[in-house]
């Protein structure tokens, strides 16, 4: 059987490898805004689709972070990569620290915009209803989208955004990665890291937001910084490309 290997679009031809790992509301298109303006000379980027997303959609899995973790790793050995910086948004962010924890020697850099913290994002019953139903209620996903950004953006942009959510998820897998990033703690695995870890926040974000770093990942991470976008909230991509680009960029660059 060939092993399975995660969809993904490469960019750039630069020695420094990254993979961009997308979040739980949309698939490896959540990058689209900020890729016409990367650095490809100094970096190869490896955008990818997770199981049940995107042309991953049908996949069968467990829908977790430690899977995904694998996944990212099945990929790099498939492209040849034996070290590698990752970038996570959101969801992604939970993953991209999984494969740190599994790999750190070969993760020079991790990247975390908005990134969902090792011990999980506990919610209270009425918050987790809102988003468990968002499997199978479009509308859930546009009240999350529009809080998590501060309730000012366009009508049209959060259609948008819920137009892609759903066309490139499969319900059943959205909801079962729900019971992961939220609910599963891992940070023991990553408490005392050496990889050079930077989370980027936005301040429209209410939930995940500076304060929830600095008692999350800043104390996991000894070699942790912590930038805040003060124009963004949970969708930096979207909402701040420029500035995300070059807040990651010039991090990843440090690692000469």
């Amino acid at each position: 059987m060939t092993p399975f290997v995660l969809p993904h679009t490469l960019l750039g031809d630069g020695p420094h490898r990254v993979v961009a790992v997308h979040g739980w509301l949309a698939d490896r298109d959540a990058f689209a805004t900020v890729r016409p303006d990367l650095d490809l000379d100094s970096f190869t980027w490896a955008f990818v689709d997770l199981r049940g997303y995107g042309e991953a959609m049908g996949t069968p899995g467990g829908y977790t972070t430690a899977e995904g973790a694998a996944d990212v790793l099945a990929l790099a050995g498939h492209l040849g990569w034996d070290r590698f910086s990752i970038v996570g948004h959101s969801m992604g962010g939970a993953v991209a620290q999984r494969v740190a924890a599994l790999v750190p020697d070969r993760v020079r850099r991790i990247v975390g915009i908005s990134p969902v913290p090792a011990n999980g994002l506990p919610m209270p019953p009425e918050q987790w209803g809102l988003f468990a139903d968002a499997a199978e209620r479009p509308e859930n996903r546009r009240v999350i989208i529009d809080l998590t950004t501060g309730s000012v953006r366009p009508a049209a942009w959060l259609d948008r955004m819920v137009r892609r959510s759903v066309e490139r998820s499969d319900p059943k897998a959205f909801r079962a990665w729900l019971d992961s990033w939220a609910v599963e703690d891992f940070h023991a695995d990553v408490d005392g890291s050496d990889v050079p870890a930077l989370a980027v926040t936005g301040a429209l974000d209410p939930a995940v937001n500076a304060r929830l770093m600095q008692d999350t990942w800043m104390r996991s991470y000894p070699q942790g910084e912590l930038a805040e976008l003060a124009h963004a909230g949970h969708y930096a991509m979207d909402e701040t490309p420029l500035q995300l680009i070059r807040i990651v960029e010039d991090f990843l660059r440090a690692d000469a």
